[in-house]
C-alpha cells in the first residue's frame, strides 16, 4: 500500500540513512529526503512540507531537545520520530515527548516497526491537517456570520415583529457552528469520535427517568454536546498520549471546563448551559475540578452529565486504555463511587435505565 506524503530523514550516518531511504521508499511508495546535519534538516523543513521527520539524535541531550523544539517551531503539525543515541541519558525519552516527539525507533534494523510507525504517523498527520482545515473553515464561516449579524441587526431595527424569529435563527446558527467545532474536537482523536453524542444519549435518558422538564432536558442535551469544547486549548499530543500525563499536562487538561465556559460566555442565551459545561467535572464529594463544588452546590444537570461522561469513557477505548470496560464492569465502578464521585439520586436513576444502552 502506498502512502501519499513526504518523509524527512535527518541523520549523520550516511550509509544507514541511504539504506533506510531505499527500504521506506520501496515498501511504502512515499518520498524520502535525506539531510546529514541538524542545520540542513531544519532548512529543509522550512522549504517543504513533510508529514514525518525521523531524527537520528546526536547523544547530546540539551542540543537534541533544542533541535526538536526548533522543528516544532517551524512546523507544529509534522510528526517527529527519534532514533536515540547510546550517549543520551535515560530521562531523554520523557523530555523529548514533552517537547513534541511522537515515537522512538530503537533499532534501524527493525523495519517492520519503522513501517508501522510511519503508517500511524501519516494517519495522525492527515487527521491533523483535516482538523486544521475544518478550523479554518469555521473561522471563515464565523466571519460570514458576523457580517450577516450586521444585516440582521438593521432588519430588526426596521421591523420588530420578526425579532423572535431572527433571534431563534441566530441562536440556531451559533449553536450549529459551536457544535460542529465541538464535534471536530472529538474527532481530533479517533478514540473520542462520537463521544459527545453518546454522553448526550445517556444523560438525556437519566434526566427523563428523573422527570426533569423538557427545558431542563434540552439544556442537558446541549451541554453534553458542548462539554469538551474547552479541549481546543489542549495540545493534540496530550489528548492522544498513551502514557501517564505529567503534572503540567494535567494542569492543561483540568482547565478545559473553564476554557469551554469562557468560550461560550459571550452567548448570553446559553447561561444555564455554560454552568453545566463549567461544572461537569465536579464530584459529589467536593474533590472534583475546577471549582471543588460538592453536593447540591453542583447543578443537577452537571451531576447527570458527570455520570454520563464517566460511563461513556469507561465503556470506550482510549489512547491510555485500549480495551474498554464491559458494561457490567462500568456499572460496578459507578456503584463503587456512589456518594463520592456521583450523586446517589443520579446513580439510582441510571441503574433503572442502564439496560436500555
Amino acid at each position: 500500500m502506498e502512502y501519499s506524503g513526504n518523509i524527512l530523514l535527518i541523520s549523520d550516518e550516511e550509509f544507514m540513512a541511504r539504506y533506510l531511504k531505499e527500504k521506506i521508499s520501496s515498501a511504502m511508495g512515499c518520498s524520502v529526503q535525506i539531510e546529514f546535519s541538524y542545520e540542513a534538516g531544519a532548512f529543509a523543513l522550512k522549504e517543504r512540507k513533510f508529514g514525518i521527520v525521523i531524527v537520528k539524535l546526536h547523544g547530546r541531550d540539551e542540543d537534541d531537545k533544542a533541535f526538536i523544539r526548533k522543528l516544532k517551531a517551524i512546523d507544529q503539525d509534522t510528526i517527529i520520530m527519534c532514533v536515540t543515541d547510546k550517549k543520551n541519558s535515560s530521562s531523554i525519552t520523557k523530555e523529548l515527548i514533552e517537547n513534541g516527539v511522537y515515537e522512538f525507533i530503537d533499532d534501524y534494523a527493525n523495519l517492520e516497526r519503522i513501517f508501522f510507525l510511519a503508517k500511524k504517523g501519516f494517519e495522525l498527520y492527515s487527521m491533523t491537517q483535516s482538523h486544521n482545515k475544518l478550523i479554518q473553515s469555521l473561522k471563515e464561516h464565523n466571519q460570514t456570520l458576523q457580517k450577516q449579524n450586521i444585516v440582521l441587526a438593521k432588519r430588526i431595527e426596521e421591523s420588530t415583529k420578526n425579532l423572535t424569529k431572527l433571534y431563534e435563527n441566530l441562536r440556531s446558527t451559533y449553536m450549529h457552528t459551536i457544535k460542529v467545532l465541538a464535534h471536530a474536537i472529538d474527532a481530533r482523536d479517533h478514540y473520542t469520535h462520537s463521544h459527545s453524542e453518546n454522553v448526550a444519549r445517556y444523560a438525556v435518558a437519566i434526566a427523563e427517568e428523573m422527570k426533569l422538564s423538557v427545558h431542563e432536558i434540552e439544556q442537558i442535551r446541549d451541554a453534553c454536546e458542548l462539554h469538551d469544547l474547552g479541549k481546543i486549548g489542549i495540545e493534540d499530543n496530550i489528548l492522544s498520549k498513551p502514557s501517564s500525563l505529567t503534572d503540567e499536562e494535567w494542569k492543561q487538561v483540568r482547565k478545559h471546563p473553564l476554557t469551554g465556559a469562557q468560550i461560550l460566555e459571550p452567548l448570553t442565551f446559553l447561561d444555564g448551559i455554560i454552568d453545566l459545561v463549567r461544572q461537569h467535572h465536579e464530584r459529589f464529594d467536593g474533590k472534583g475540578y475546577p471549582l471543588g463544588l460538592k453536593n447540591e452546590e453542583i447543578m443537577l444537570g452537571a451531576r447527570i452529565l458527570n455520570l454520563a461522561d464517566a460511563f461513556e469513557a469507561m465503556t470506550s477505548s482510549r489512547s491510555y486504555r485500549k480495551e474498554p470496560l464491559t458494561k457490567q464492569q462500568a456499572i460496578e465502578e459507578i456503584k463503587n463511587n456512589n456518594g463520592s464521585q456521583f450523586d446517589p439520586k443520579v446513580v439510582e436513576a441510571f441503574l433503572k435505565i442502564v439496560d436500555k444502552f
